[in-house]
């Protein structure tokens, strides 16, 4: 059945899509930065929150944060020389360094202060989170029966839904049995996440972690080795597995059907021969009665 013309997607969002002009945008951004500031900090986040990383840009107002994506960044970064024979400049060997450094989630920090003044501070930086699904448990949280007086009488269906048993007791959200909440060491679901929450146990750690820098006066360093691994591409041109032959099967199939048929053959004789003999001895028996009489 052909496709209508009236047959068409609507998208129902209100957000603006990011197109090619913002990612220029974001380039020519990058590029100015990289002139206008001493030194560049790539850095990786651990337990990623927005809101936590709002309040790190606003520590650091003469400063200026890209985490986006690492390809359009590594745009940012690239330096193209007129010479293509000339040697690679220091600002261009660091440059490079740093884009082969990119990968997984991280971002770029463009600042004139000093290298120790931003290693101290984001060493000294970290802010308690609540888990999420997929997190592993720092500890083991266990519930004894009895009334949960924090919680109000209308969340308590909302509470069973999530696997509590919990029951109200004249108005009370009451815990009725033994109930654990998660293991140390086991990865968390997304229930027992939104139940510590909910219980105000918060184990995540929002970091931000410098792994490399490079400054006007000492070049590119190396400061947290990442252990990420890069996935190598796989060539297009790698033998595809050969199959096997249509004349080899017929081959076969022809062997056998020869096999076959002459088994069949050796059936027919044989029958013929039986037959053969019962004849005869029908004959033979046939002229001893004649003699008889």
């Amino acid at each position: 059945m052909p496709k209508s013309k009236r047959d068409k997607k609507v998208s129902l969002t209100k957000t603006d899509r990011k197109g090619l002009s913002n990612k220029q945008q974001i380039i020519e951004d990058i590029q100015q930065c990289r002139e206008k500031y001493d030194n560049i900090f790539l850095f990786s986040v651990q337990n990623m929150r927005n809101s936590k990383l709002k309040d790190v840009r606003t520590e650091w107002k003469n400063s200026r944060f890209f985490f986006g994506k690492n390809r359009v960044m590594q745009l940012g970064l690239k330096l193209i020389s007129d010479d293509e024979n000339s040697e690679p400049t220091k600002l261009e060997q660091g440059m490079e360094q740093l884009r082969e450094q990119m990968i997984g989630q991280c971002g770029l920090l463009f600042t004139s202060e000093g290298k120790k003044t931003v290693l101290e501070f984001f060493d000294s930086y970290q802010a308690e989170e609540f888990a999420r699904g997929g997190f592993r448990a720092t500890k083991t949280v266990k519930l004894k029966p009895g009334p949960l007086e924090e919680f109000s009488h209308a969340i308590e269906p909302h509470l069973r839904s999530l696997g509590m048993p919990t029951k109200l007791d004249r108005g009370i959200v009451t815990l009725y049995k033994d109930f654990t909440v998660c293991e140390k060491g086991k990865v968390l679901t997304p229930e027992q996440a939104r139940i510590l929450k909910l219980l105000n146990k918060p184990m995540a750690t929002f970091k931000v972690v410098i792994n490399c820098c490079y400054t006007k006066k000492d070049g590119f360093e190396e400061i947290n080795k990442r252990d990420i691994k890069v996935a190598k591409k796989t060539s297009k041109t790698a033998k595809k597995p050969t199959k096997p032959t249509v004349a080899k099967k017929g081959k076969n199939a022809d062997d056998a059907m020869s096999e076959d048929e002459e088994e069949e053959d050796d059936d027919e004789e044989d029958e013929d021969e039986d037959e053969g003999d019962d004849a005869m001895e029908q004959d033979d028996s046939g002229d001893e009665d004649e003699d008889d009489e």
